[in-house]
């Protein structure tokens, strides 16, 4: 069962080939199996996932269960969840237990889809290689010695090793499509105020977004279905219908102008990326799209400009976390400011100490208009340069990452090559535009990511041009040769 798309699973469902308790229990066991391995699961829900089952299992003998009722999903351990640890990958909420739900995380619910569990992250979702996590690094079922990427990844690595057929996840710099990437997997980053970020953990909060990762267009698609939608909750959240990702699929691309970015293919990029990626568009070209050489001037200053903001947001938004009111609080402070200092000392790993700093330099004062505010006017800059190109194409592709996944420690003392990961990723962010990553290759044995960049709320076209190449390839299908011999199917 646990190499069957969401897609055939709800097929599945419907037609009674199985229960959902039956595929509940299927996950749950590879789970426990597999997940030793590769560290992408930190907290596991089987009662109350067996719990969520049954209740699906009756309304789909009712004959009127919605698309994802009964489906597994995991969520990233971003989302809060009523009851269940919610730690953000960090020491500092490693005993926080919400008393609410997310938005997302109730969308799913009231689907009537089963929650296995909660996934691995990059501490507060800062990370390019899910190596800062408190619970220590996810490992790419791809190679085990190399990184899933982040700060996503353990969704990421699970959808790979086939531990769930779907998991939610979050975008601040490219935290959804770069370890899609890297893992061989979908992705997509919906535009920005698309899905509520309402108890989703903020890090950067005119930068993050919630979406979802799978095997394949088709399931992010429902997956999306279930994910957007409006909520007063969130001021940043956008009053607009939400279409059914799923209706445009099969339309022909036929006469579909890609915007290919020439900044894209410079220096820096993995040869064996680049031909990847431009096989992939060759494909898409076959199938009669054009082709139409773009520029990006100023997607080079994307790095600096995100990595001046990010870290300001998130200097203001983790000055909660101050041993106070929830989280982790130090031992025996001797008065209130060794408590703020020691809690956070103690409770934040060495690379969100690092960007809170770097965050509080560039607000303070007289510094604030030489960076903060520079780089937000760099941000309009690149927003310009996408609004060009798009008035010339319908979506604009590239590579998703400059090379394949590297190898765990490779990078951990230079942070400025870290960062470069994101390269290609960050400016839609920055943008708000949405993303999507899809496999379309291999390199050194290891997957390889082709970027799909699309229009405001053009989603939907993305998810149409995605399933098109992945009706003509396979790339999507191949499966880790360390988990192949897993738990029977």
């Amino acid at each position: 069962m646990h190499n069957l798309t969401i897609a055939q699973l709800a097929k599945g469902l419907q037609s009674k080939d199985f229960s959902s308790v039956e595929l509940t229990q299927h996950f749950l066991a590879r789970i426990a199996e597999l997940n030793p391995a590769y560290n992408a699961v930190i907290t596991v829900t089987a009662e109350q996932a067996l719990k969520a089952a049954a209740a699906a299992d009756k309304r789909l003998a009712a004959g009127n269960a919605p698309a994802l009722c009964g489906i597994p999903i995991l969520h990233k351990d971003i989302f809060c969840t009523n009851g269940v640890r919610t730690s953000c990958g960090s020491k500092m909420l490693d005993n926080f237990i919400p008393p609410y739900s997310a938005t997302v995380v109730e969308n799913f619910e009231q689907a009537g889809a089963v929650v296995l569990g909660k996934t691995n992250m990059d501490e507060f979702a800062m990370g390019s290689s899910n190596e800062t996590s408190f619970y220590g690094p996810v490992k790419n079922p791809w190679a085990i010695d190399c990184v899933p990427g982040g700060s996503s990844g353990g969704s990421a690595a699970a959808v790979a090793a086939r531990l769930a057929p779907g998991a939610t996840a979050t975008d601040t710099g490219g935290s959804i499509r770069q370890p899609a990437a890297l893992c061989g997997i979908t992705g997509l980053k919906p535009t920005y105020g698309r899905v509520s970020r309402w108890g989703m953990i903020a890090f950067a909060s005119s930068l993050d977004q919630g979406g979802p990762m799978a095997r394949t267009a088709e399931d992010c698609a429902l997956l999306l279905n279930c994910m957007a939608s409006y909520d007063d909750k969130d001021s940043t959240c956008i009053d607009r219908d939400v279409p059914d990702y799923s209706a445009d699929l099969n339309n022909s691309i036929k006469g579909l102008k890609i915007g290919v970015p020439k900044e894209y293919f410079s220096d820096g990029l993995h040869a064996g990326t680049e031909d990847a990626v431009r096989s992939a568009l060759a494909e898409l070209e076959a199938q009669g799209a054009e082709l139409v050489e773009i520029s990006l001037p100023n997607s080079a200053l994307s790095v600096p400009a995100y990595y001046v903001i990010a870290p300001a947001e998130a200097s203001a938004n983790l000055s909660r976390f101050d041993g106070v009111k929830y989280g982790y609080r130090c031992e025996d402070p001797k008065d209130l400011n060794d408590l703020y200092t020691r809690t956070r000392a103690e409770g934040f790993g060495e690379e969100v100490q690092r960007r809170i700093l770097i965050g509080t330099y560039c607000l303070s004062a007289g510094y604030y208009d030489a960076y903060y505010g520079k780089a937000q006017q760099v941000r309009q800059l690149i927003q310009q340069d996408f609004e060009k190109a798009f008035a010339q194409v319908d979506v604009i592709m590239g590579p998703t990452c400059p090379s394949p996944a590297f190898k765990f420690g490779s990078k951990g003392d230079d942070p400025v090559a870290m960062y470069l990961e994101d390269i290609y990723t960050i400016a839609t962010n920055l943008a708000g535009l949405p993303g999507m990553s899809v496999p379309c290759g291999m390199v050194e044995s290891k997957p390889v990511g082709l970027q799909i960049i699309g229009n405001y709320f053009d989603e939907a076209r993305m998810l149409n041009v995605a399933h098109q190449y992945q009706q003509a390839t396979d790339w999507h299908d191949q499966m880790p040769e360390s988990i192949q011999q897993g738990a029977e199917s």
